[in-house]
């Protein structure tokens, strides 16, 4: 685990981050009045809107385009809460930095998108809605509903497609993507599909990517499939998230668990909102629900933008470094781009992805934590004033029996 921030505001951003780990039951109520966030289980009671596909039917005849969401979320999401975007907003948006985000495709149109997307080649036609859905995270401005902006909505959105026009994955279309990203210069890049096996193309294109000073976030595993358990599947290494230098997310619901049916994988670095997550599509006004750690990578990207934007003499290697060493404490440290923007730190220790473990990652609830300090601070107190107590009572009771125990003023007090 990467070592706790140091500093007033990491302290104040863990405060924000610990209120809603004790307090997942209250979201709804304070921050969206939407059915569709997630229960402890990952499960969705009462779901308002619609779900957005990473991918589409393989063995459909025709390709069928997710359609428009006739439905809208006029308030804001647990993610957005629990990610401090009001506050991260004051210090930074992100303006000046362009993400590359490697996923189905961006609609350059898209509400809330609009004049900040490039798209390269067959990336401008996003069928699946996918990678509108995931750029609105990163960069969009909300649209109508600024309370659902990214994380940095100054930041440009570079499309690049890592899958065929259904969705579909492959490492031959990522390490082009990769090498596009890399060419135009992308100060970050988002990988936000992940791939079972690992080809020399994809490793040397995301080397050359580090090597030009880009940041490279990518999916610790693929979105949970749509069909069939998770159970019988054995822990294993996705790439490019395994890839030395790359920052490996991983999704994660309000509890800090990952959610039921999640990938089992190891080496991952940081976790992020990843369930019951709102944002918008390629078509119409609507809005969506995503899960997956596609959804938390795309936090994590938004989240190096803003990064880079407050701090443009950072390396890539020292941006990385300070998105874990400043994140919310668990067996996976958890995403606060607040506290990454405005902590100041020191050495924060070895590179990211230097050390890749092969364990399967387990999360604990971090609210038992929370709890924990809160008790601990509680001690504190009543142990200062123990002290306190007793350091009266040596200063006192010997004047007070000198006096004869007279109160203080008596007539002859403190005469012999």
């Amino acid at each position: 685990m990467r070592p706790p921030a140091r500093g007033g505001a990491r302290l104040l951003s863990g405060a924000g981050l610990a209120a809603a780990l004790l307090l997942p039951a209250a979201l709804p109520a304070q921050a969206a009045p939407l059915s569709g966030l997630p229960t402890a289980d990952g499960t969705k009671k009462g779901q308002e809107l619609p779900g957005m596909p990473s991918a589409l039917d393989p063995e459909a005849e025709q390709v069928a385009c997710t359609p428009a969401s006739g439905r809208q979320a006029k308030k804001r999401d647990w993610s957005r809460q629990r990610l401090d975007l009001d506050r991260l907003h004051r210090h930074s948006t992100g303006t000046g930095v362009t993400v590359a985000l490697i996923d189905t495709g961006v609609a350059p149109d898209a509400a809330g998108l609009g004049g900040r997307v490039t798209a390269q080649g067959a990336a401008g036609d996003d069928c699946v809605g996918h990678g509108t859905f995931l750029a609105g995270l990163i960069a969009g401005t909300g649209g109508d509903s600024p309370a659902l902006a990214g994380v940095a909505p100054g930041a440009r959105i570079l499309a690049l497609r890592g899958t065929d026009r259904r969705g579909e994955a492959g490492p031959g279309l990522v390490a082009e993507a990769v090498r596009e990203a890399t060419a135009a210069r992308a100060g970050v890049i988002a990988v936000t599909v992940a791939l079972p096996r690992r080809t020399p193309e994809l490793t040397r294109a995301v080397a050359e990517a580090r090597r030009a000073g880009a940041v490279v976030v990518a999916a610790a595993t693929p979105d949970p499939p749509s069909r069939g358990g998770t159970d019988e599947i054995p822990s294993r290494t996705y790439w490019p998230a395994g890839e030395p230098g790359v920052l490996s997310v991983a999704d994660m619901l309000p509890s800090g668990a990952r959610p039921d049916g999640s990938l089992p994988t190891g080496g991952v670095d940081l976790a992020a909102p990843g369930a019951g997550v709102v944002s918008g599509g390629p078509r119409g006004e609507g809005h969506y629900l995503g899960a997956g750690a596609s959804v938390a990578t795309a936090y994590a990207a938004g989240a190096a933008a803003a990064v880079r934007a407050a701090r443009p003499d950072d390396s890539a290697a020292a941006v990385t470094r300070r998105l874990t060493a400043t994140a919310y404490p668990a067996d996976i440290p958890q995403l606060d781009p607040y506290a990454a923007v405005t902590t100041i730190l020191g050495d924060s220790g070895p590179p990211v992805g230097t050390d890749r473990g092969s364990d399967p990652v387990t999360m604990r609830d971090t609210s038992t934590a929370d709890r924990a300090t809160g008790r601990a601070t509680l001690f504190v107190l009543l142990g200062t004033a123990t002290v306190l107590a007793v350091l009266w009572a040596a200063f006192a009771l010997p004047r007070a029996r000198a006096r004869g125990w007279r109160p203080a003023g008596a007539g002859g007090a403190g005469r012999e």
